[in-house]
Formats: C-alpha cells, sequence, structure tokens
C-alpha cells in the first residue's frame, strides 16, 4: 500500500498563495486545511486533505 503524500507547509502555503502568518490567522479560525504534526515536530498537510480542502472553499463562477 503507497504511502499518502505528504505536503510540507512552505508548499501548501506557496499553493494557496498565502502568507505564514494569514496561513496561521486562518487555522486559529478553524478553517485552514487539516494538518499533521510530525513526532519530529516538523508540520505536514496529505494531499488529499489540501485537495478536500480545495473542493470544500471552491466559489462557483
Amino acid at each position: 500500500m503507497a504511502r499518502p503524500k505528504m505536503l510540507k507547509l512552505p508548499e501548501v502555503l506557496e499553493e494557496i498563495e498565502m502568507s505564514r502568518a494569514a496561513f496561521y490567522r486562518m487555522r486559529a479560525r478553524g478553517d485552514a486545511p487539516k494538518l499533521i504534526k510530525l513526532p519530529n515536530g516538523q508540520i505536514r498537510c496529505r494531499r488529499g486533505d489540501l485537495d478536500a480542502w480545495w473542493a470544500e472553499h471552491e466559489i462557483a463562477a
């Protein structure tokens, strides 16, 4: 079974075109994609979680 693709926080920030400070404000409000804190303290986001977040926050044109 293949492991899910894990993105580093800078990769997530680049994709959603947001600063780290703005992202953490959004996270404090509970509106950010789901993140995982690894035992070594690093932050990751599963590709599937980010894609689900994008789908949830899409605005119909």
